[in-house]
């Protein structure tokens, strides 16, 4: 199906979510795309305001081809609201584009998506797409307009059915997983913390369907495609949005350019882009204790 549908969870941001409907309605394909908006249901009676806050303003929206919406009773969380949401409609429609509340896309960030959706969609290797690039370094001689990421992005993204499918949500493999400290060591290649965030999901603290998501990638020898310049920008990253720390840390350029970029059908891991990407991912602590450490070396 072209365009794939849009889908766009929810919950009690107003502004957040304002801003980015406004952003993908300035998409040159919205005009063409059905948008399905999942709002969930209030945790307590103070989000209970601001949720219908939220729903109201939904009931105003066009510029797509269709709007679908469904309001939660119940509150699901984030974590199953997106996995229900994205498994519903991808076994409907086979593939599927999926934002969160707090996401600025750039106008061509739906004709990015839904042409990589349909180039690479029979390249196993490629295991979702992303229009968020991380802010790494690209090599000034890397010739491509996309690069492979052994991590992947919850901020704007796009699977197919036959990889979502693929997903073990209960990570039956956990307790294997958690014994071979090789496959933690390749694991972690996407930053020092993937393991961690996995670790904080299947012990309980933490509801991280991105962190499961990513161990699919990994489990599958699969990729994030991510675009050299982001069509997407998080604005969430200001403490209001669930597991968001209030960071720039993550801050990048949006795509301004015009006109289709061109996919190469073969693609293989940059080494420097790799690298850039654990770093911008290194533990703190442990990057202090090395940064002394070489220093005292140094002096010696």
């Amino acid at each position: 199906m072209f365009p794939a549908p849009v889908i766009l969870f929810v919950y009690n941001r107003p502004w957040h979510t304002v801003r980015t409907v406004e952003s993908l309605m300035r998409n040159s394909l919205a005009p063409e795309s059905n948008l399905h908006i999942f709002s969930d249901g209030p945790k307590n009676q103070q989000d209970a305001v601001r949720v219908q806050e939220v729903r109201e303003y939904l009931q105003d929206i066009d510029g797509f081809a269709r709007v679908h919406i469904t309001e939660q009773t119940q509150n699901l969380g984030l974590a199953a609201s997106i996995i229900s949401g994205v498994t519903g409609a991808i076994e409907r429609f086979g593939t599927a584009i999926v934002l969160e509340d707090d996401i600025i896309s750039s106008p061509n960030f739906l004709e990015f998506m839904n042409r990589a959706l349909k180039f690479y969609e029979n390249n196993p290797m490629i295991f979702s797409i992303s229009g968020y690039s991380f802010p790494v370094r690209i090599p000034s001689s890397y010739p491509w307009p996309v690069y492979l990421s052994p991590r992947c992005s919850s901020w704007g993204w796009g699977t197919w059915k036959d990889r979502w499918e693929k997903v073990d949500w209960l990570v039956r493999d956990y307790p294997e997983f958690l014994n071979d400290r090789a496959a933690q060591q390749a694991f972690n290649r996407g930053g020092e913390d993937m393991t961690r965030h996995l670790t904080y999901q299947m012990e309980g603290k933490i509801q991280a369907w991105g962190a499961r998501f990513c161990y699919a990638h990994f489990r599958n020898h699969a990729y994030c495609l991510m675009p050299v310049v982001s069509k997407i920008r998080n604005i969430g990253c200001d403490g209001s949005g669930t597991h968001r720390e209030n960071t720039n840390r993550y801050d990048v350029a949006l795509d301004r350019g015009a006109g289709p970029i061109e996919f190469p059908s073969s693609l293989e891991e940059n080494d420097e882009i790799v690298r850039s990407l654990h770093a911008i991912f290194r533990d703190p602590v442990r990057g202090q204790f090395l940064g002394a450490l070489k220093r005292i070396l140094r002096d010696r």
